[in-house]
């Protein structure tokens, strides 16, 4: 860790405030004298507010709003005066006395709104640390995207400038800072189009984590770099002439990809530096007229690809087709002299605002006055529509956040030509839920580029989708399991839970419409007799049942007539129904305290109930009971099975707990660890685990990919305690970034490829 310098005089610092404030003053091109006047007004009394306090690096605290204002305004673009007070100001409710009322009454609702947003994001510091009461508050802080996104602009800026000072911290703090970038910071800023600030937010966390390896790529970048520049001069000189020759207005840059890109790409294709040959790229930006963006565009690449042999495979058109943060941009990969691969991105000076500015730029380019932002408005609603989502708990809830941050890049069409956007991987019922929920509940199959597939078919960009449905179509149980969008989870849970009260209501009628002639009621006496003859527990699954024609209404007249008539059920039936039914009630009394609540383990013979491999549930988790009719499985009461059983089962399910203190048995369960992949990580696992905590471990499972690791551990573990204890040991572990349980249902999607991010240098 780098020493901090000695504090500089107060003169310094002052006139170091000033002229930064002078800076952002000149950036705001549009604002009127009364707007500067209120920004003056908020800088004043931001400074004031933090009077005499300093940074760990000595200098004056306000010195990090203020940079954090000119990142809000020079590099995002963000030139309205509630961003750059709330930038100014967003600190002071967290630090000093002043209070929300105070920035209210000062400045108004709205930036008050913003520093209350900023106030509680700042409050978080580990997101994998979550308990379900912290996940709860994280899942209220990200609403606030939903009702003005510069709460998070603001709080990105605030992590560049603290990535960029952070030197000046513990190891314990970096490494913590680092962690969080690259796991929620970059890949947010990625997915706003802040692509310059995602690629400084990895590059910076990098650099704190892995120093050696930084530091030594930037050697070797620093040492290649005059002949580097000299060969793209050579490069790109052909290619100044020839648009020249088409009349185009251009700016031609060139740059260096980023540290942090250069050391995945050699980690995933282990290559040494000397053999990553595309460590620099060219933009083309031109300066066209209204209309002719996507023409001269093309016009360009077929130009430099009649100089140039263009490699098919490396050709990305964003242009036809933006991504959906708004990305716009050509890009392919051509062989430059000496047999070497140049990446040359095309774009207009609007595309490439885009890409420096992401979201702001949105704000400044305009259709008929609205505002041109369809993407994300969609976004954000999707977003919003995940965090109040009453069927997942706050950690699901940011989870799901999590892995929505990853741009959605796969695009199909109906038959009439309409492109939908959907999650990567998502599958041909996740479309039919996005057209309609009517569609999606009636869904049997599609018609993709003209040939039947099933529902479980996995989309791919440019596929052409006909849904195929049914009026005799419904939800099942089993589309859960592939489905990938929360909004095709919660609509099948809604059909199914629907299903059922119908169902069951229907059969209360029919019940009702056959036994009334006969002055019968579900209360009358023959009810006993009746679940008997029909074999079923309770009056709630025989209506269930006869709802959805699995019993025919005429039998229920048949035994009412029998009855009327002075003929008894059948002995050996009635015996067979009330031994199934004592059995059941004793199997639970053996298995806990009474069939109502289920009290596992202690003295209880844990051979008598199964734990769910879906979820593996642990001594401290809370639980639930299914009853199979001949067992009861155990779950987890988060575990997806469990809330589809719940939905559509709820009399076969049973309360339960864990007893107080637990037998000498262990539970297994899984452990999923993600970081960086360096040499003896794997031992430095296996010592915590195996030496330190005596922990018994049944499989692993190791997976690199682009410089990072994925480790699934299966171990034999006593209860949630020591696997809590288990993994905060793990967390303080250099270069892991993620520590967190799995279950079954995860076991075939863990993959590191949530962690990590399309390599796209913009």
């Amino acid at each position: 860790m780098s020493q901090s310098s000695p504090p500089l005089s107060a003169d310094y610092y002052h006139q170091e405030m000033m002229s930064k404030y002078r800076a952002i003053i000149r950036s705001i091109k549009h604002a009127t004298k009364s707007e500067k006047n209120e920004i003056r007004r908020a800088f004043d009394f931001g400074r004031q507010a933090h009077e005499g306090m300093r940074r760990k690096s000595g200098e004056p605290f306000f010195m990090h709003p203020l940079e954090v204002a000119r990142i809000v305004v020079v590099e995002m673009g963000l030139e309205d005066t509630t961003s750059v007070i709330a930038a100014f100001l967003h600190d002071v409710v967290e630090d000093t006395d002043v209070e929300l009322s105070d920035i209210r009454r000062e400045f108004g609702v709205k930036a008050a709104e913003i520093i209350d947003g900023l106030t509680k994001i700042s409050g978080q510091t580990n997101f994998e640390k979550m308990d379900s009461k912290q996940a709860e508050n994280f899942r209220k802080i990200l609403l606030t995207i939903s009702n003005d996104i510069r709460v998070v602009l603001i709080k990105l800026a605030d992590r560049l400038h603290n990535m960029r000072t952070l030197s000046s911290m513990r190891t314990e703090s970096m490494l913590r800072n680092t962690s969080e970038t690259l796991y929620i910071y970059a890949p947010l800023a990625h997915r706003l189009g802040l692509y310059e600030i995602k690629t400084e937010l990895e590059d910076l966390a990098f650099k704190f984590s892995q120093p050696a390896i930084y530091q030594g790529i930037e050697e070797k970048l620093t040492a290649s770099r005059d002949k580097a520049e000299e060969y793209i001069e050579r490069f790109i000189k052909g290619i100044r002439k020839a648009l020249r020759n088409l009349g185009l207005k251009y700016t031609v840059k060139s740059r260096f990809k980023t540290i942090y890109s250069i050391h995945n790409k050699m980690v995933r294709k282990n290559l040494p530096f000397e053999e990553i040959y595309d460590k620099y790229a060219v933009r083309i930006i031109l300066e066209t007229r209204p209309g002719m963006e996507k023409e001269d565009c093309w016009k360009v690449y077929s130009l430099i690809s009649e100089i140039y042999r263009p490699n098919p495979k490396r050709v990305r058109d964003w242009i036809t087709v933006a991504k959906d943060n708004g990305y716009e941009s050509l890009h392919t990969t051509l062989m430059g002299p000496e047999g070497r691969w140049v990446e040359v991105q095309i774009r207009t000076t609007r595309m490439d605002q885009v890409a420096e500015k992401g979201i702001a730029a949105h704000w400044k380019y305009k259709e008929n006055g609205e505002l041109a932002d369809e993407n994300l408005t969609e976004w954000i609603a999707h977003i919003r529509d995940i965090l109040q989502n009453p069927n997942l708990n706050a950690l699901e809830a940011v989870r799901e956040f999590r892995a929505n941050l990853e741009p959605n890049d796969v695009f199909v069409f109906t038959p009439k030509g309409e492109m939908v956007r959907l999650p990567s991987r998502s599958t041909v019922l996740d479309l039919a839920y996005k057209i309609h929920t009517d569609v999606g509940n009636t869904a049997i199959g599609a018609k993709v580029n003209n040939q039947v597939v099933t529902l479980e078919e996995v989309l791919r960009p440019g596929d052409q989708v006909e849904i195929l449905t049914s009026r005799k179509g419904y939800p099942r149980r089993e589309w859960l399991r592939f489905v990938r969008t929360s909004r095709a989870r919660d609509q099948i849970r809604n059909a199914m839970r629907k299903q059922q009260k119908e169902a069951i209501e229907q059969g209360r009628q029919l019940f009702y419409w056959r036994a009334r002639q006969y002055g019968v009621d579900e209360h009358h006496p023959i009810m006993k007799e009746l679940l008997a003859y029909f074999m079923k527990p309770t009056m709630e699954d025989f209506f269930f049942d006869l709802g959805m024609k699995r019993v025919e209404s005429k039998r229920i007249s048949e035994f009412i007539q029998m009855k009327k008539e002075g003929r008894e059920l059948d002995k050996a039936h009635f015996e067979a129904w009330e031994r199934k039914q004592r059995n059941r009630t004793a199997r639970y009394e053996d298995l806990g305290v009474n069939p109502d609540l289920l009290v596992l383990g202690k003295e209880h013979n844990i051979d008598n109930h199964v734990l769910a491999r879906c979820c593996n549930p642990l001594p401290g988790d809370d639980v639930l009971g299914f009853d199979e009719g001949d067992r009861v499985v155990i779950h987890r009461t988060g575990c997806e099975k469990a809330i589809t059983l719940m939905s559509n089962f709820s009399s076969n399910i049973i309360r339960a707990k864990w007893a107080e203190g637990q037998a000498d048995v262990e539970f297994l369960a899984g452990l999923k660890v993600v970081g960086i992949d360096k040499q003896g990580m794997l031992n430095d696992l296996i010592r915590i685990i195996s030496l330190r905590m005596k922990i018994n471990i049944r499989k692993v499972t190791i997976e690199s990919q682009e410089g990072m690791f994925e480790g699934l551990f299966h171990l034999y573990v006593p209860n949630t305690r020591i696997l809590d204890e288990l993994i905060r040991r793990i967390e303080s572990l250099p270069n892991v970034y993620t520590v967190g349980r799995y279950d079954g249902n995860q076991m075939e999607s863990a993959g590191i490829a949530g962690v990590l991010d399309d390599e796209v240098m913009p």
